[in-house]
């Protein structure tokens, strides 16, 4: 009896055994896809990613094809990186405005992409809450890629390599609009630069020179009075928005021809003439300059800052030196440009995991 039962008993196992190895074999295999590590540069703050889109290796790769993917404009002639280039830190530069499919021009200067992952508030007005809204909008915009959804999707699909793409990202074929928005806003957010002279310097792999050291000293003092919406310390090494202090009337407008700015969004006019703070890590190569993109060049800048910039009700309070100007000497004004210099990252501008994968 006892010999039968035992027989009995391997029977069943083996049966078992078949049994769920058939199950595993018809399953659908997990989506696991490959976390991405984000390399934070020494001195930044942690960065504020999306708990609802995770980094992963397949989706930044994806995001990047879909960056310089030109299916995604009406005509098939322009992409995200038409306006964006790296060379540039993924500025227009030199163009004071972009111009669409259809050869129109903005009314505002193509904000560079730099640091994105530590960045709320998108747009000089700051009316996209996240990366991923953002993404959305130029596609349908008539003043850039004039299009529909619609339309991107289905020229997608009908791509070879990008269902297979979407697998690997998001466990399916499905091409989506909120997939394709979550895609570039992964890439968007690998877009660090944090290698530049400056943060060799501070890392004591370089030596900055005395007219660098001094610019960098005005710079974070009362006397240069950038280090308020700028300073090294005061925005955790981005040079731009942080924190609390994210848009500001820098005092390019008097009261009779201020723009509204911020307040288009926030309907509250305290916020009139209130841009967003560009981050001035790479500043050197993305001109033009401020939100209307009317100063050609940093000594331009240099000197509005000089003079004071304009009185008006909405201004920052840190810009003590409107209608006064702050005389500052030629050797001081030398000096903040070579230090403005050193912010530029060359690694930055030409690492080919931000390149295009066409070109490869």
């Amino acid at each position: 009896m006892r010999g039968n039962a035992l027989v009995f008993w391997m029977i069943v196992g083996l049966v078992v055994v078949a049994a769920c190895s058939k199950d595993t074999k018809g399953a659908e295999p997990v989506h696991t896809p490959t976390p991405y590590q984000l390399k934070v540069p020494r001195g930044f703050p942690p960065p504020l990613l999306n708990p609802d889109n995770p980094l992963t290796v397949e989706g930044v790769e994806l995001g990047r094809h879909l960056f310089y993917e030109k299916k995604l404009s009406r005509d098939n002639t322009l992409s995200c990186a038409s306006c964006h280039k790296q060379e540039f830190a993924f500025s227009d530069a030199p163009n004071r405005f972009s111009k669409g499919v259809d050869g129109l021009s903005g009314s505002f200067n193509a904000m560079h992409i730099v640091n994105m992952a530590w960045l709320q508030h998108f747009f000089w007005d700051g009316r996209s809450p996240s990366l991923e809204e953002q993404s959305f909008h130029p596609v349908v915009d008539p003043l850039e890629l004039n299009t529909t959804w619609e339309s991107v999707l289905e020229k997608l699909r009908q791509t070879p390599k990008y269902p297979p793409m979407f697998k690997k990202a998001f466990g399916t074929e499905e091409i989506t609009v909120e997939r394709v928005t979550k895609a570039i806003a992964q890439f968007e957010r690998t877009l660090i630069s944090g290698n530049s002279k400056f943060d060799q310097w501070q890392r004591g792999e370089a030596q900055l020179t005395e007219l660098e050291l001094f610019g960098f000293t005005l710079f974070e003092t009362e006397r240069g009075d950038c280090f308020h919406c700028h300073g090294s310390t005061t925005t955790g090494n981005l040079f731009g928005a942080f924190g609390q202090l994210v848009f500001t009337n820098n005092g390019l407008e008097p009261d009779a021809t201020m723009p509204p700015g911020r307040m288009n969004v926030t309907g509250n006019p305290a916020d009139r003439g209130k841009f967003k703070i560009p981050s001035l890590r790479n500043v050197a190569v993305t001109f033009p300059y401020f939100h209307d993109g009317r100063f050609q060049n940093l000594q331009e800048v240099i000197e509005f800052y000089n003079m004071g910039g304009h009185p008006s009700n909405t201004i920052d309070p840190n810009m003590k030196a409107a209608g006064v100007g702050r005389n500052w000497t030629q050797y001081e004004k030398s000096a903040l440009l070579a230090f403005l210099n050193t912010l530029t990252d060359v690694e930055f501008l030409t690492n080919p995991a931000f390149s295009d994968p066409n070109e490869e």
